[in-house]
């Protein structure tokens, strides 16, 4: 199912550079611009190196504030055919919204995608949660069922993706005729679904459809126990998804100038008006019933966050007990040398977490010094194999 992502003990996705931004709240001048060049560039830095995947991230307007967070975006679908093409070994993966892509198209555009990658493509499912965005398609967002629809629309795109001989599908939220599509994908049954569950309705969505999950946690300890929750969640289904953490690389040659440089864009800089605006839609739409009988160990960061009169401003920790207002919710900034960095992703492995996402606050000047620094370190203790030359 997930043969493209090979044999390394701890692998890595490159996330969000897709989007103005990346995954940091800030307004500092350096941040991410999201220029076709420099994503492209980034896409064969990442081939290069044997990053496992690139997950984009999928957006339709920005999260306002100074910096406009994700107002600039590139479409996954047709981004993931550009850098399918241009790419030999990275897993490619397109990101959906349910309320907006019919599951008839998807399945084409995946069977498209996998055949254009030789096998590479992947699927990121979402159910959504900023309603503005959705108002510009002309959809709502029903946060009570979202992710009863996101059930039934991930079981009709399963059923083509298979081959099914062609069938009719009448649902509570789909009524669909003569559903069919050629080509079959390359990858069988079918490539490979990932989902990032950040409430706990959204983690139980992601243990029933998904073979790769991705879990939100601000300390090594809510990792294990979100880590534990969603394997057995998993379970119940009879399935046993990959996990892995969403992480932030601020990587420096001293500590000082790491910790400097991640007070600067994520504290000085801050965007403080995008946060607001990300608070606002996300308890707007997150569905009560899934707070319903949770103790409080059993609230996910993202549930914390949107609760306004519990984490004022929803700041993050990071690996050394700092905390900042400018890292985006959810994701875990490891901040430090490439030593340092190396020995927090390997306590990570060691929970049992498979990898993690790369991100960085500018892709292109930020992640050749991790391939040239963080990776050989990981391979010289048997975390990730060097990488072969391929000849074309």
């Amino acid at each position: 199912m997930t043969q493209f992502f090979g044999t390394n003990a701890f692998k890595f996705g490159l996330f969000g550079i897709n989007c103005s931004g990346g995954m940091a709240m800030s307004v500092a001048e350096d941040r991410w611009k999201a220029d076709w060049q420099e994503i492209t560039e980034v896409a064969r830095l990442s081939d290069e190196a044997g990053i496992e995947f690139i997950l984009p991230i999928a957006r339709w307007r920005g999260l306002g504030g100074d910096s406009d967070m994700w107002g600039r975006s590139f479409e996954t679908f047709t981004q993931a055919a550009a850098l399918g093409s241009m790419t030999k070994k990275t897993g490619i993966f397109v990101t959906a919204h349910v309320p907006v892509f019919t599951p008839v198209f998807v399945a084409k555009a995946i069977s498209t995608l996998d055949h254009i990658t030789n096998g590479r493509v992947g699927l990121n499912i979402v159910c959504g949660w900023n309603a503005d965005e959705f108002r510009m398609h002309g959809v709502a967002i029903d946060g009570e069922h979202r992710y009863d629809q996101g059930l039934e629309w991930a079981s009709v795109v399963e059923r083509i993706l298979k081959g099914e001989p062609e069938f009719d599908f009448k649902g509570q939220y789909y009524d669909l005729l003569g559903l069919t599509t050629d080509p079959l994908p390359v990858q069988k049954p079918r490539p490979p679904i990932m989902s990032a569950g950040s409430s706990a309705g959204g983690q139980a969505f992601a243990a029933k459809i998904a073979d790769i999950l991705f879990t939100t946690f601000s300390s090594l300890d809510q990792i294990t126990a979100s880590m534990q929750s969603l394997k057995a969640q998993a379970a119940a289904h009879g399935r046993t998804p990959e996990i892995y953490g969403q992480t932030f690389f601020v990587c420096r040659p001293t500590r000082k100038e790491a910790e400097d440089y991640y007070y600067h864009f994520a504290e000085e800089k801050a965007d403080l008006g995008a946060l607001n605006y990300l608070k606002r839609q996300k308890t707007a739409t997150i569905s009560k019933r899934t707070l319903a009988g949770e103790t409080e160990a059993d609230r996910t960061i993202m549930q914390r966050m949107t609760e306004p009169d519990r984490l004022g401003v929803g700041r993050m920790e990071h690996s050394t007990g700092k905390r900042y207002s400018g890292m985006f919710p959810g994701i875990y900034p490891i901040v430090g040398t490439p030593d340092d960095v190396v020995a927090e992703l390997v306590r990570i492995q060691q929970i049992g977490i498979a990898g993690a996402t790369a991100v960085f606050m500018n892709y292109l000047k930020e992640l050749p010094y991790f391939v040239q620094e963080v990776l050989p370190r990981l391979e010289r203790l048997g975390l990730r194999q060097k990488v072969r030359e391929t000849t074309a």
